[in-house]
């Protein structure tokens, strides 16, 4: 990038628990940004005590709702850009690069996608549906209000490619098997919430067929077999969820959770 181009000055947040291990490195990869904002679940080890040491600040997660959680740490943030991460995720130069290129564009877009590169038992995955998988990581708050959802609307989508960001985000979010599975239960729970909401009830069809199509689509359509055991557990697991989505839609409808 030109030294004579200015770029706007950008928020980091990023969701924390119990994360001593790993809190500095997070923070040492964003050190480009002018503001790091850790939003912390009320963690026991010396999280927050190594953050504020670095520089971040400190916010308590007062909702289990991330978005909710999401905007109220966007309105106190300082700085108009917004840059959201995991706190397992990693930032490459090339990737640095081209955030602060296309934020000091005076015709840059409300917001942008990264696409996620996922490791897996310290595997780097390749194929199945992880590899397409994108979500918003990068707007600016004066001119796109951060809904999470924003990859279901098409009218952002459909012609967006100028949107996606070429270069990937690292993704080492989960370390394990229960890892993984605990929060596809999570997600499975809230899948189910909102098809109760909009009073969908399960039937054959979901028990069965939408699990066997999630494996087959996963493991076969989009090559996961070609990321060997790894492939299969992602493959395995991810079809088990849809199954236990409509599965706590069940019991929801029938009263008996």
């Amino acid at each position: 990038m030109p030294q004579n181009v200015i770029v706007p000055k950008i928020s980091i947040l990023a969701f924390c628990f119990n994360e001593e291990n790993n809190i500095k490195k997070l923070i040492e990869n964003v050190s480009f940004a002018h503001e790091i904002i850790i939003i912390d679940n009320n963690s026991t080890d010396k999280t927050v005590a190594i953050a504020k040491e670095l520089g971040a600040t400190i916010i308590e997660q007062t909702t289990a709702d991330k978005t909710l959680q999401h905007n109220l740490a966007i309105n106190q943030a300082q700085n108009d850009w917004i840059l959201l991460l995991d706190i397992n995720e990693y930032i490459s130069p090339e990737l640095k690069d081209e955030i602060l290129t296309k934020i000091a564009n005076q015709k840059s877009n409300a917001l942008y996608y990264i696409k996620q590169t996922l490791f897996f038992f310290k595997k780097k995955i390749k194929h199945g549906e992880f590899n397409n998988r994108k979500r918003v990581f990068l707007f600016d708050k004066k001119r796109h209000s951060f809904s999470g959802n924003e990859e279901s609307n098409p009218s952002i989508t459909l012609f967006g490619k100028s949107n996606i960001l070429k270069n990937r985000i690292d993704s080492y979010a989960y370390k394990s098997f229960d890892e993984y599975n605990y929060q596809l239960s999570l997600l499975s729970k809230k899948e189910a919430q909102e098809l109760y909401d909009k009073k969908v009830k399960p039937n054959f069809y979901h028990f069965l067929m939408k699990p066997f199509f999630c494996f087959i689509n996963q493991y076969f359509i989009r090559l996961g077999f070609l990321d060997g055991k790894e492939g299969y557990i992602l493959a395995y697991i991810n079809s088990f969820a849809v199954l236990k989505r409509y599965l706590i839609l069940w019991l929801t409808h029938n009263k008996m959770e």
